[in-house]
């Protein structure tokens, strides 16, 4: 009874496609066409609206690269149109502009299309609204880059300029830097402008405070903001606190793992997140708002579900050799979080995110990073599942000893290989084959401990680029 509740929870969160809502209609002569919001115009082509990016970036969107990519093609088409329209890309569209959020991360939706494969549409004018979106103030401050004259000269947003919000803008514009830097190497810009936003992705540096291993706010003149509790929500951060955002390195955990001292800190740092009592700091919103309200009854110490933010936050073990306690918490969260029931859902579902992380991690896998190739290994919680591409091939999830005593992966077979690594590739997986997990009750503490199976980091990559021209050299 358990597995069918399971199973009908699953198919209502696939269910949550109601958004990003289709703003176009097919006319007489079959050709799509819209209404714009952004010029009072009624003109062809496609259109979408009711989506934040600040939300969907992270899976809702990547999900749709893997299941759905016709659909995702027209909706890189509205983006266009949006672009062409108003000047800017959305970061939240309901159905134009909306001043919502932070972050510039309709790069990230852009570029991971693009990567994973999507073509037939004009990307070469959306890399020209990346940058520049990601260049300059819109016309209100979630759309473009607010702070972007702060963050292009100094590489990050100041916490005393009366920019709010500004440690969070930080590290999501260096994450967004890190997408263009990606698109801009795919689409073989010149190399001054790929170095540009490969030194911009490392930004998040900026705010990396040695003392505490936590990202900080930090004034114009340099020095961190005082006095720092890392339990405030809001304030230098959106809708979280220092313990939920110093994750948010997306594109390059290996370089967090070294600013922390290594692999033992950076454990002892996830670890911390779970062990904490889930405290707070609501001074800055003046009463406890509904998210910090959902940390509190989650009772998972400082890891906040119910907001995005942290969601990512738990696969990150596998970039330190310590993939079973990925497995661990995050078949804890999916146990505990999303229940089959009126009471069962954890938080905001906010346009898909939500559902997305639940479906990724259902079938043992998860986008840690958009606009990369990988999918970051957990493990599934079904004993089989398939999935049809839209290609024509199947993937098949098998994993007969799945049990909720055996939640730890033994070994790992791809197409009857085994498989040593804590990531898989968008492409392989679109081949199609098998996926055969072998459960246990018990962690396998050498699958997945070694350096080179963890999943992808930009520090790592460049260092390994530079090995290889200078080997070219010799």
């Amino acid at each position: 009874m358990i597995l069918i509740n399971c199973v009908h929870f699953i198919r209502r969160c696939i269910g949550h496609y109601f958004f990003p809502n289709k703003l176009y209609e097919i006319n007489a002569q079959g050709k799509a066409v819209h209404y714009s919001p952004y010029n009072g115009k009624t003109l062809p082509g496609y259109l979408f609206g009711g989506t934040g990016f600040w939300d969907t970036f992270r899976a809702l969107y990547p999900f749709l690269n893997l299941m759905y990519p016709s659909i995702n093609k027209e909706m890189q088409e509205g983006l266009l149109n949006a672009y062409l329209e108003g000047g800017f890309l959305p970061e939240w569209s309901s159905p134009g502009y909306a001043d919502i959020m932070v972050g510039n991360n309709s790069a990230s939706v852009v570029s991971d299309a693009y990567m994973k494969g999507l073509r037939g549409y004009d990307i070469n004018t959306l890399y020209e609204a990346l940058q520049h979106g990601a260049n300059n103030e819109g016309p209100m401050s979630a759309v473009g880059r607010k702070g972007v004259d702060y963050y292009n000269s100094l590489g990050y947003v100041p916490y005393d300029v009366k920019i709010n919000e500004n440690a969070a803008r930080t590290l999501e514009y260096a994450y967004d830097d890190f997408t263009i830097y990606q698109l801009a190497k795919a689409l073989n810009r010149p190399k001054a402008e790929i170095d540009l936003y490969a030194k911009r992705a490392q930004n998040y540096r900026n705010l990396f405070d040695p003392s505490t291993n936590l990202m900080r706010g930090k004034n114009k003149d340099g020095k961190f903001q005082t006095p720092f509790n890392p339990l405030k929500w809001g304030d230098a951060f959106t809708e979280g606190n220092s313990w939920h955002y110093s994750w948010s390195v997306f594109h390059d955990v290996q370089g967090l793992i070294d600013l922390m001292g290594g692999e033992k800190t950076f454990v002892s740092m996830l670890d911390s997140v779970f062990v904490q009592s889930p405290d707070f700091d609501d001074s800055y919103y003046g009463g406890i708002i509904h998210e910090i309200r959902e940390m509190q009854v989650a009772n998972m110490g400082q890891y906040a579900h119910g907001n995005q933010p942290i969601q990512h936050m738990p696969y990150l073990y596998n970039y330190a050799g310590q993939p079973w306690k990925t497995q661990y918490w995050v078949r804890q969260v999916m146990d505990r979080m999303y229940k089959p029931t009126p009471d069962g859902y954890c938080g905001d579902e906010d346009n898909g995110q939500t559902s997305a992380w639940y479906v990724f991690s259902a079938l043992g896998f998860y986008p840690v990073c958009p606009a990369t190739d990988e999918y970051v290994l957990g493990a599934p919680l079904f004993k089989k599942a398939t999935l049809a591409f839209e290609n024509g091939k199947t993937l098949t999830i098998n994993a007969p000893k799945n049990s909720s005593e055996n939640v730890y992966v033994n070994a790992l077979q791809m197409n009857g290989k085994e498989y040593g690594k804590n990531w898989l590739s968008h492409k392989a997986l679109h081949e199609g084959g098998t996926l055969h997990f072998d459960m246990a009750a018990k962690p396998n503490y050498t699958r997945g401990a070694s350096k080179n199976a963890a999943p992808y980091s930009m520090t790592t990559d460049l260092q390994l680029n530079n090995k290889v021209k200078t080997n070219k050299k010799k």
